[in-house]
């Protein structure tokens, strides 16, 4: 039996990145998931990799029809919710703040912090109804500390960790537990792409006092811990993994 044998999980931002390597985990361990994604290419070809007991579904979590719709999927689908795994997010513009388009702002906090609203407000009254259920959110550690040219990624994240602290009180005798993780750099295809493989990627990961970036799986590993049973006395945390980095004053570079 895996840790999430029989459990109905839904995880948005599963097209590619932590969202893939999670559900991969996920089924491995024993839960059907339903893959959600607005790339449905990526998200299709998801789900016939892993295999019968992921589904896609297309769904902008921007959009709160549309969140209220892949929640309603699930549950029609295979009578139940039992992890909601919020992984969604995209930074905005680069700019400083005096610069920033509204536009990109707009987006970011609709997608980044609004669509992790969203999927606790329709999958919280589900799992109530059923007796329980896990909610880990995706936040960042520039939800922690700021970033240059990245005000808009920052709020949100910020604001994604609070909400989970909310959340996770106000659900905690329901025998809901929500908590959310923290990575650092990770080497999803979208960074690794604006990185390539020069100058700015070895910057990067010379910043990580472990001198590289995080894998997807590695995160999705913490995901999984925080979705199952291994956690259960644990509500309203949030779990940094970042290779280091919120560990560092940021004075120096390494020394060796």
């Amino acid at each position: 039996m895996g840790k999430l044998n029989k459990k109905i999980a839904l995880i948005t931002g599963a097209a590619s990145g932590i969202g893939a390597a999670t559900a991969q985990l996920f089924v491995s361990e024993g839960a059907t998931v339903i893959a959600v994604d607005i790339d449905e290419t990526n998200g299709r070809q998801l789900a016939h990799e892993v295999g019968p007991r992921c589904v896609f579904h297309k769904a902008n979590v921007g959009e709160p029809l549309e969140v209220e719709a892949m929640v309603r999927f699930a549950v029609e689908s295979f009578g139940r919710l039992d992890v909601l795994h919020n992984n969604v997010a995209t930074a905005g513009a680069v700019a400083p703040v005096g610069d920033m388009p509204i536009e990109a702002w707009q987006r970011a906090i609709a997608v980044s912090l609004s669509g992790v609203f969203y999927g606790m407000r329709f999958a919280l009254p589900q799992m109530v109804a059923q007796g329980g259920g896990a909610v880990v959110n995706t936040a960042s550690v520039s939800g922690l500390a700021a970033d240059y040219m990245l005000g808009a990624y920052n709020a949100a994240k910020a604001g994604v960790i609070n909400l989970t602290r909310t959340a996770a009180i106000e659900y905690a005798r329901k025998n809901i537990r929500v908590n959310a993780v923290c990575p650092g750099s990770v080497a999803t295809p979208p960074l690794v792409r604006a990185l390539g493989e020069g100058e700015g990627r070895r910057l990067l990961e010379e910043h990580h006092p472990v001198g590289r970036l995080g894998l997807p799986e590695e995160i999705a590993r913490v995901v999984l811990f925080l979705a199952s049973e291994d956690s259960s006395f644990m509500t309203g945390s949030i779990v940094v993994a970042d290779g280091g980095i919120t560990a560092h004053t940021g004075f120096f570079g390494h020394p060796l």
